[in-house]
């Protein structure tokens, strides 16, 4: 009798773990949706798969939970985050609609996913909990029974699952593969365009002042104590991580100067004494 109440009733720590887990996971699915990036929606989405593996652990149900991690989480999402990075997804190509009417679909086939969704929970048994137990040994084994109604009942969208990754899988190697429409520029006409756009023909100048320093971050410093832009990167400058030492360097230079004037009037005084 104890047994049996105990699997119609939950405990205080699984209690704390659902809410607390169930709140992140609401949070992870809601910004997937929400989300201005599209590898931000996906490490969002990847989350909240990882929260739902957790879920299947604590139920006992530990073949469902590693494949979802295994599969899921760490195959289905890698794709998707692979693809996301070889075609270049930005947040400006998310709000062109390449495929006509392509948003009034999705919000269709939403709302209905929603309604399946809320039919299948309102249909649900809320007063008797279908024990894993009874489930698996029916076939034997927990193994056993996924294996069973994946290859019998369920084969068909199985099958129909495993296409549609595969192609995916296909249509991000045709995304990624550019075909080059025009030819090659040889290192001669990149030269000729150099000369003719009038930009800078010798090589770089390299980082550093007056070979001193040669950290990349600081840029090298002209005759005039001025400092050089074509010495640092541009995506530092970019960035604001250029240190910036000609202030340094100037007075330093003026300290020399005032030091060998110091020393050439203290020489030519000597000189003259001599005389």
């Amino acid at each position: 009798m104890s047994a049996n109440l105990a699997a119609y009733t939950t405990s205080s720590g699984e209690a704390f773990q659902f809410w607390v887990l169930g709140t992140v996971a609401v949070i992870g699915a809601l910004c997937t949706i929400l989300m201005r990036r599209a590898v931000h929606s996906a490490l969002c989405l990847a989350g909240t798969m990882i929260i739902l593996a957790v879920f299947y652990l604590a139920n006992g149900a530990y073949f469902l939970g590693i494949v979802q991690i295994v599969v899921y989480t760490g195959a289905i999402m890698m794709l998707f985050l692979f693809v996301v990075m070889l075609v270049g997804v930005t947040a400006a190509d998310s709000l062109k609609e390449t495929l006509k009417g392509q948003r009034w679909w999705a919000v269709t086939c939403g709302l209905g996913f929603g309604i399946l969704l809320a039919a299948g929970i309102g249909n649900a048994s809320l007063t008797e909990f279908a024990g894993l137990g009874a489930a698996n040994s029916a076939h034997g084994g927990n193994v056993e029974g996924l294996a069973a109604l994946i290859f019998t009942k369920y084969v068909f969208a199985f099958e129909m699952t495993g296409a549609l990754l595969i192609t995916a899988a296909v249509g991000a190697m045709v995304l990624t593969h550019r075909e080059r429409t025009e030819r090659a520029r040889t290192q001669r006409e990149l030269s000729e365009q150099r000369v003719r756009e009038g930009k800078h023909l010798p090589p770089l100048p390299a980082p550093g002042v007056y070979a001193r320093h040669n950290a990349v971050d600081i840029a090298g410093l002209l005759p005039d104590g001025t400092p050089a832009e074509l010495t640092v990167m541009q995506t530092l400058r970019k960035r604001g991580q250029i240190r910036d030492v000609s202030t340094e360097a100037l007075a330093d230079l003026k300290a020399l100067e005032q030091r060998s004037e110091e020393r050439l009037g203290r020489d030519r005084d000597e000189e003259e004494a001599t005389r």
